[in-house]
């Protein structure tokens, strides 16, 4: 049981888990600004170009007592689909995915390139891969050739 404590220790004092820590909690207070921004800018402003409609109170009434706004229908529990909220809830998902994008884009344009893999040296008479510095192959004990660096 003690081992079992332990590695729980390990595990999550390494640095990755501090790092999806801090990405988790600058994330929820990312989104909240992104859900703020698309309620009170962009959806109103998309709302206009469609003849003025409020994305945020469109619903279908499933009951049987007749409401004229969500927050009515909500007071009143009157069952309903409130599908004016998925579609904010989906124009906040692509402004949050087209954020991620822009940022992981430049940091990925700052990293240095990926070195090219060093092609593994081989045996020239069985083709096995063989260490750089060995002096025999350990597949086929042919004597090889030291190459020397440079």
């Amino acid at each position: 049981m003690n081992d079992f404590f332990n590695e729980f220790k390990k595990f999550a004092l390494r640095g990755n888990v501090f790092d999806l820590a801090v990405g988790v909690v600058i994330g929820a207070a990312f989104s909240k600004i992104v859900t703020c921004v698309v309620t009170n800018i962009i959806t109103p402003v998309i709302g206009c170009f469609v003849g003025g409609t409020d994305f945020s109170n469109l619903f279908i009434n499933l009951g049987n007592k007749p409401v004229t706004t969500l927050a009515e229908a909500q007071a009143s529990n009157v069952p309903v689909i409130a599908y004016g909220l998925l579609i904010n809830t989906i124009i906040e998902f692509l402004i949050i995915a087209l954020a991620v994008f822009i940022v992981m884009r430049q940091i990925n344009r700052m990293m240095p390139p990926p070195k090219p893999p060093v092609e593994a040296r081989r045996c020239p008479y069985c083709h096995e891969i063989i260490a750089d510095e060995a002096t025999r192959c350990p597949h086929c004990t042919s004597e090889l050739e030291v190459e020397e660096k440079e």
